[in-house]
């Protein structure tokens, strides 16, 4: 590691990242000539250090030497400001004023999978919500996400239970990557029950953070990443939320982003939509209902422009493309297998589960037996 990305470490370590100070400190002196100065107790902006900066400092060689073995232990990667892997949405963060005790881009992320970051987030759209959500919230976001996943965009969540797993979920199914932003390290699978799911988002997709290895989730880490799941997306849609949820956090940073802030309508006697029906009211959100609308509104930032939805077009025109070969595949005449399904639609076994599921919730296809049996047209105006 260089010197001046090793730096960028050592910030990341002594200061507690979105601290509201480090994006003027950086401006001014370098990650290099700040932690000079707080190793020499020397003041910068004629202010005494925080005592929790000098504590660290004190121990940093250690500190650095655990984070870097803990990071190859795991096969992290270090991305910094410059790097071609490096997200330029993120360096908007540093214009923002704090909200909750946070702000500025991050001195750097560890990243753990195989994807790029900075392709993966040049069209991208972050979907959160609610942890207790309800079976239809779930369903909202997993449909939305898959929707933007066949559309090519990259869905950004948080991994959390809720909508947060739903909207993952929809975009593996759609064969997609999908980038996952944690709270604590990125070596660190959390929720642990989620270590199934944070691993398939690492086959294809990015598990992210800027806590440095062997760094716990805390409170207030997951407002600070928050900043960074609205910096890495074009667009935000809350699906789900109460008044005080912390995913209307997200939904006000890319609201002071200018990204497209987007909100899911759900039952007026919901009280996990209240704080989304509390977002449209108060103009902080357009409602949407549905893939569709997610990407006209991203349409606007250089996201695909979706096919524009006619008098003429047809349900078969809005299904997911697994979903078309998946309906092509099956018959009036008799049930078909999902093995036999995935071999005339050359999907894979978890895709065709996917599309199955997708088709029998629109009342296309039904199960019959060990098979599937297609119930309804959809190719109809």
């Amino acid at each position: 590691m260089t010197p001046k990305r090793r730096a960028r470490l050592a910030v990341s370590i002594v200061c507690e990242p979105g601290d509201p100070r480090l994006p003027a400190l950086l401006a001014a002196h370098g990650p290099m000539g700040l932690i000079d100065a707080i190793r020499a107790d020397r003041q910068l902006e004629g202010r005494p250090w925080p005592s929790a900066w000098i504590h660290r400092v004190q121990s940093l060689d250690q500190r650095l030497a655990r984070a870097e073995r803990l990071a190859e232990v795991a096969g992290l990667r270090w991305v910094v400001q410059g790097d071609r892997g490096w997200p330029t949405g993120l360096d908007d963060l540093d214009h923002v004023e704090p909200l909750h005790g946070a702000t500025g881009a991050p001195v750097g992320l560890w990243v753990r999978g195989t994807g790029h970051l900075a392709d993966l987030c040049a069209t991208s759209v972050a979907v959160v919500g609610a942890r207790d959500c309800t079976p239809y919230g779930a369903e909202a976001a997993s449909e939305i996400a898959a929707d933007a996943a066949a559309a090519d965009v990259t869905v950004v969540s948080g991994a959390a239970f809720g909508i947060d797993a739903s909207a993952h979920r929809g975009a593996l199914a759609m064969g997609r990557p999908t980038v996952a932003v944690l709270a604590c390290d990125a070596a660190t699978d959390y929720p642990r029950a989620h270590a199934a799911l944070l691993s398939r988002i690492a086959e294809s997709g990015l598990v992210v953070s800027e806590q440095p290895p062997g760094h716990v989730p805390t409170k207030p880490r997951f407002l600070s990443r928050n900043r960074l799941i609205a910096g890495l997306a074009g667009g935000t849609v809350v699906v789900e939320a109460r008044r005080r949820s912390g995913s209307l956090n997200t939904l006000h940073w890319a609201d002071r982003l200018g990204r497209p802030t987007m909100a899911v309508p759900g039952p007026v006697t919901s009280q996990q939509s209240g704080g989304t029906h509390q977002a449209v009211r108060d103009g902080k959100a357009v409602l949407v209902t549905g893939g569709s609308d997610v990407l006209a509104e991203l349409a606007g930032l250089g996201a695909p422009e979706p096919e524009s939805i006619t008098s003429t077009a047809t349900e078969f025109d809005q299904l997911p493309a697994p979903a078309q070969r998946a309906l092509d595949a099956l018959s009036w005449r008799g049930a078909r297998s999902a093995r036999d399904v995935a071999a005339a639609a050359n999907l894979g076994p978890h895709n065709v589960a996917k599309a199955l599921e997708l088709l029998a919730r629109r009342g296309l296809a039904e199960r019959a037996g060990d098979g599937w049996l297609l119930v309804r047209r959809a190719d109809l105006a």
